[in-house]
């Protein structure tokens, strides 16, 4: 899990108040329990984090669930309700603020590789095919629905479905109306 701790640390070296957000809890030990996995990271004094021996005691633990890693990283402000923290709780708030702030700054790291104009047009470059893409996917999207709603109906739309209902409902009941008085005029 070396990597963890040196992806971390570099954001970390980014942020200065960061670092002096973790160097408050100094020697203190997190634990991240993803069931499968467990990620135990201690705090240095210099607000960097440094891997934990799996037998050193975790002031914090964060349980997580593989399947919603997903839901996390989609929407990172909701990401404390689908974990469970136990331990400190200035600690866990710690890591919580940390989690949702720090940011990583791709144009920044690759300024220092091509230079600042090249990073910056490569960042730009990179949203816009996100975008693009993104745009492309609704798209494609609506028109697959479209697709299987109009042209080849495998698909109903709810109001169409809701319609038809009443369409069968008042049939049943003319039909009910109709056998009544049917029955009716034969009795006279």
């Amino acid at each position: 899990m070396k990597p963890a701790a040196a992806v971390i640390n570099h954001l970390l070296a980014q942020e200065p108040w960061a670092q002096k957000k973790l160097a408050a809890h100094a020697g203190k030990v997190a634990c991240i329990d993803a069931g499968a996995m467990q990620l135990r990271l201690k705090v240095a004094a210099d607000g960097h984090v440094q891997d934990a021996p799996a037998e050193a005691p975790a002031a914090v633990t964060i349980r997580v669930k593989l399947s919603d890693l997903p839901l996390i990283a989609a929407n990172r402000e909701r990401a404390v309700s689908y974990v469970k923290l136990e331990g400190d709780a200035d600690f866990a708030n710690a890591i919580s603020q940390l989690s949702q702030t720090l940011r990583w700054d791709a144009e920044d790291d690759l300024a220092r590789l091509f230079g600042d104009i090249p990073a910056t047009r490569m960042v730009s470059g990179a949203r816009g095919l996100l975008e693009a893409l993104r745009t492309t996917h609704k798209k494609v999207t609506e028109n697959v629905a479209e697709y299987f709603l109009e042209e080849q109906p495998m698909l109903i739309r709810p109001r169409m479905l809701q319609d038809f209902s009443s369409d069968v409902v008042r049939l049943r009941d003319d039909l009910e109306r109709l056998v009544k008085r049917v029955e009716k005029l034969e009795r006279r």
